[in-house]
């Protein structure tokens, strides 16, 4: 019994382990890595609607002045993306950084997704 209940943890832990890869693999981050100092860097994220309603972009907030971002489209339909675009200033800025972009909406369970840029500015 004893070694059966050892089986059936280690089967529960690789599958768990699995499961996480798969959800980390679809990251709402991007890590530009080392960059130099005063100059802009851009990436875009794709954001997907995947209720099945459709979801309105009330906002997209930044963490910093030193990053904007916007929406390419407001209002998505079931399993439709937008872009979000990102731009990160590393004028001032030296050693790690992480910043974060919100992207607020209109529905309850979502209400804020989160991005993350990340970059080590060098001189």
């Amino acid at each position: 019994m004893r070694k059966i209940l050892m089986i059936f943890v280690l089967s529960l832990f690789i599958f768990s382990a699995g499961f996480t890869q798969d959800l980390t693999a679809h990251s709402n981050e991007w890590d530009f890595g080392k960059i130099k100092q005063d100059q802009i860097y851009k990436h875009d994220f794709v954001f997907t609607n995947e209720t099945q309603v459709v979801l309105n972009i009330l906002s997209v907030n930044t963490s910093c002045g030193c990053t904007v971002s916007q929406a390419d489209k407001k209002s998505l339909e079931p399993g439709e993306s937008t872009i979000i675009k990102a731009a990160f200033n590393s004028h001032g800025y030296s050693g790690g950084v992480q910043q974060s972009i919100y992207v607020n909406t209109d529905n309850a369970d979502f209400s804020v997704v989160k991005f993350v840029i990340k970059c080590e500015v060098i001189k």
